[in-house]
């Protein structure tokens, strides 16, 4: 499963016992697979401060969530030809050991062995502080990530229309791809060359009758040019002044005339601007892609960050002062075994809070001074991670 539970518990020998007791039920079942969560000590501060910062945090980590999610996106649009080869760039790289800096680390992998990187957030600084860098991190990166993807989907945009325009019907699409100068009578005073759709079943009412449905028609001047599956586009070649005539009786008989009008300089700016699209969807396609790859991990490794800072703000708040408490990393095994994992740490510690345990049973009963809805509460400290970015 690509989801985890993050807890934590005070760390004194009972609690520590509970936990204990928590790791054996659940691998004997086969619940859940625990990992120890190491957090640095920070500078706690006030506890008017903390309070403030649970609610900066919570904002925070839903922003980064959303953040990672549309990058992750935005991956999937950009690869569109090698969807199946997403996952091997939405990786969280040089975020573990020093010794694993270089290797591709998966998001799970990252997550379970996760370690606080100092160098980028200093611990010893205020903890305000530290939330400021992220936050500003991950504002800059959706700057960035709007006027990156924007332009790339401007330029992708104007792309598909053209190409659009070169896979529709015989009465939509371009035509600067299928006709050629040696198609039309130009530059003639008195001679025009019109295009005629007609449908695959009336080509032979067309060669029998194109002749005669006006005046001064060429003889022999009709050809087939192209096809699609319903219709054939025929040309003919009449004298100008009778233009207006023809097109009412065609249409009369179910053959359109497409309006058209060959420009040699036009059709060769259509073909340059196509030309000139691809080559810059190819050049910003690996800059891009690979902006999204770096940007991405820096993005998710702050997320996880966060989770961090909310369990300890959390656990300071609900467990008090000195800082003692042990935070656990759970991966439920299997999406049917989470109801009997809940269970089981709500029994291991209900101590912690009858109330909210009771709750838990009681959907209907409030908890006196509680925000939250009774199902984002809890007798321990618990955070959820859903790595599910796509779904």
């Amino acid at each position: 499963m690509s989801e985890f539970w993050l807890i934590s518990a005070p760390g004194d020998k009972e609690n520590l016992q509970a936990l204990e007791r928590m790791n054996n039920v659940t691998s004997k079942s086969n619940l859940s697979h625990n990992t120890k969560f190491a957090i640095p000590d920070f500078k706690v501060g006030t506890l008017d401060s903390l309070v403030g910062l649970s609610d900066e945090l919570g904002k925070l980590d839903t922003f980064a969530e959303s953040l990672i999610k549309k990058m992750a996106q935005s991956v999937v649009e950009v690869m569109e030809d090698s969807k199946g080869k997403v996952h091997e760039n939405l990786l969280a790289n040089g975020g573990l050991k020093e010794k694993m800096k270089c290797l591709k680390i998966d998001l799970p992998s990252f997550v379970t062995h996760f370690e606080w990187d100092m160098a980028k957030y200093p611990a010893k600084q205020p903890l305000m502080s530290v939330v400021d860098t992220l936050a500003k991190q991950l504002a800059q990166i959706e700057t960035d990530l709007k006027s990156r993807t924007a332009a790339y989907s401007v330029l992708k945009a104007n792309l598909e229309n053209l190409e659009k325009k070169s896979t529709g019907n015989l009465f939509t699409r371009t035509l600067s791809d299928i006709v050629s100068k040696e198609d039309f009578v130009l530059d003639s005073e008195y001679l025009t060359t019109l295009l005629v759709i007609v449908p695959k079943s009336s080509y032979a009412q067309w060669q029998k009758t194109y002749e005669s449905l006006s005046d001064m028609v060429v003889p022999r001047s009709t050809k087939l040019i192209a096809e699609d599956n319903e219709a054939g586009l025929f040309t003919v070649t009449l004298f100008r002044k009778v233009t207006e005539d023809f097109k009412v009786k065609a249409k009369e008989n179910k053959f359109i005339v497409r309006e058209f009008y060959y420009d040699e300089k036009e059709i060769k700016r259509e073909r340059e601007e196509m030309t000139r699209l691809l080559c810059d969807k190819k050049h910003q396609y690996g800059p891009l892609l690979r902006w999204l790859k770096v940007n991405f991990s820096e993005a998710f490794i702050a997320w996880i960050h966060i989770k961090a800072l909310r369990v300890f703000v959390e656990s300071v708040l609900r467990y008090g002062l000195p800082v003692n408490f042990q935070a656990v990393l759970l991966q439920p095994q299997k999406k049917s075994a989470t109801k009997r994992l809940r269970e089981v740490l709500n029994s291991v510690f209900r101590h912690l809070d009858e109330v909210a345990a009771a709750s838990l049973l009681d959907a209907s009963v409030e908890i006196p001074g509680l925000q939250l809805s009774n199902q984002d509460y809890f007798p321990y400290v618990y955070f959820h991670i859903d790595l599910s970015l796509l779904d």
